[in-house]
């Protein structure tokens, strides 16, 4: 597989998903963005991966879209004839094409991820570079991080889906004062705030982020884990806690007769680490077949 400012590394069961832009600050482009696309379909559809760290390579993790063409390049963003097939839709009305926020669709293949991500912040994270982030299960930064959602400052809206992302990391006020003064603030504040897990000198960021995926990796079943995700997720806008009752039960009635559930109980009376054989994509059934996520539709956009 071929990436573009984008690689991939997997070793022992964790994947390691780089932002490989460095001369740049990371800062993503098209390719960056079918790459980034690209390499979650990859550890996603790989049963040896486990856990999955996001990092950037260098100083910063993401300084955001590349803009350094000029003001009009969202102009030319919209009519890109290399743009990635079917992201670009003609609107009645619209004098330009279109196009769907790629930042949304990583977003939403992250949410659709059936494997635990860790984003590991190493530095600069303003624009895409914060809301990139969300949808990632945890967040550990360096004391060297910063962030920004600095879309209203740059006269643009929020994306990457992060008006739905957002306001469930952090209260509602912190995400409004964040979104609507566009301030660059530190690590510091995203900790105390609620955005990252923990903090860490730079050169403790990755090992730290490593042992958390370690911990999963060694000792949780895969597919339980993809199930806990989908669930967990898909829950936050669920209208009803029987909608959480319904897919717990069929997940439980699923899971219960495995030989990962009684591999688990036999290991637990034995006092003895598991060793679970279920495998993640093959072996995880649809506890929410019930209640399909709805699609994005280019007919509303007009």
């Amino acid at each position: 597989m071929e990436l573009t400012h984008v690689s991939l590394d997997v070793a022992d069961g964790i994947a390691t998903i780089w932002l490989d832009r460095p001369e740049a600050l990371n800062a993503l482009t098209t390719e960056g963005e079918s790459s980034l696309l690209a390499a979650l379909d990859a550890v996603d559809a790989d049963p040896e991966v486990r856990a999955v760290v996001l990092t950037g390579r260098g100083k910063a993790f993401c300084a955001g879209m590349d803009l350094s063409g000029s003001a009009s390049s969202f102009e030319v963003w919209r009519k890109d004839p290399d743009a990635p097939e079917g992201v670009v839709f003609d609107v009645p009305g619209e004098e330009l094409p279109v196009r769907r926020d790629g930042g949304g669709r990583i977003a939403l293949r992250l949410f659709d991820l059936d494997k635990p991500v860790i984003a590991a912040v190493n530095g600069a994270a303003v624009g895409i570079g914060s809301t990139v982030t969300l949808p990632c299960d945890v967040r550990l930064a360096s004391t060297a991080a910063r962030f920004g959602f600095v879309f209203n400052r740059r006269g643009f809206v929020p994306e990457t889906c992060s008006t739905w992302f957002l306001p469930r990391v952090v209260p509602m006020q912190t995400a409004l004062e964040w979104v609507y003064t566009g301030r660059v603030f530190g690590a510091e504040e995203a900790l105390a705030k609620g955005l990252v897990r923990s903090l860490h000198e730079p050169d403790d960021l990755l090992p730290a982020a490593y042992a958390l995926a370690r911990e999963i990796a060694d000792h949780a079943a895969p597919v339980s884990v993809a199930l806990s995700r989908r669930m967990m997720w898909r829950m936050l806008g669920a209208e009803h806690p029987v909608v959480a009752h319904t897919a717990e039960t069929i997940g439980l009635n699923h899971r219960g007769v495995s030989d990962d559930a009684k591999e688990g109980i036999v290991a637990f009376l034995e006092k003895r680490a598991p060793e679970f054989t279920g495998r993640v994509p093959d072996d995880v059934p649809d506890v929410l077949a019930a209640f399909p996520a709805p699609e994005f539709d280019p007919a509303n956009l007009g």
